[in-house]
């Protein structure tokens, strides 16, 4: 007796790469794609109304993004299984998608037998990273050592604000801002704001889209 086709609930933004996605998934007798979404609200709405088997999620999303929709389909079971597709490959966004719930990290140049071996892994209850996302997680900067407010001011750092201007942002004393600089420089073993930013956007901390 052949067994039942995994359920796939696809969620991707741009119409032609879901296209592609449909067309090399649907090729495969071993999954069946039951839905498809192209934001992250309709994901988690799908989600509940569907049931899949294994949701493959891109993290570039509209209104909500990919790694909140991880975090909402999770809370609303501990067991969803989820792949993530996406041209974000930053250590840090590996980090945060496996910390929100995701079982696998594929990037969008794997191909179409990876993406469905990956598929048909996580459906067994396996983790699936290939060698490239190891080496990346494994390289990671620890940024979480960083506090929420340092974290704050490395994102304004990185998209080219002053320390007047984080200031500004973030309401606290320009004094204050440079203390917090200074510690980030420190923590990330960074010369200078500018290798910070490259640091924070390399790693996917932030993203300047």
């Amino acid at each position: 007796m052949m067994a039942a086709a995994v359920k796939v609930l696809l969620v991707e933004d741009h119409f032609m790469a879901r296209l592609a996605l449909r067309s090399i998934l649907g090729d495969s007798p071993a999954l069946s794609i039951v839905g498809e979404a192209d934001n992250g609200h309709e994901a988690v709405r799908l989600y509940t109304k569907l049931l899949p088997d294994v949701t493959v999620m891109d993290l570039n999303l509209p209104g909500l993004d990919g790694f909140d929709a991880i975090s909402a389909i999770r809370r609303q079971n501990r067991a969803a299984k989820i792949v993530v597709l996406t041209n974000y490959d930053g250590s840090e966004d590996v980090y945060r998608a496996l910390r929100n719930g995701a079982m696998a990290y594929l990037t969008k140049d794997a191909s179409g037998q990876e993406l469905v071996s990956a598929i048909q892994t996580v459906n067994q209850g396996v983790r699936y990273l290939p060698r490239t996302v190891r080496d990346t997680l494994a390289e990671r900067i620890p940024l979480t050592e960083l506090t929420p407010r340092e974290q704050q001011v490395l994102a304004l750092i990185a998209h080219g604000n002053s320390n007047r201007e984080i200031a500004s942002a973030l309401q606290i004393a320009e004094k204050t801002v440079r203390i917090h600089v200074s510690s980030v420089l420190d923590k990330l073993g960074a010369r200078d704001r500018t290798q910070a930013a490259i640091y924070a956007i390399q790693r996917g901390f932030v993203h300047l889209e």
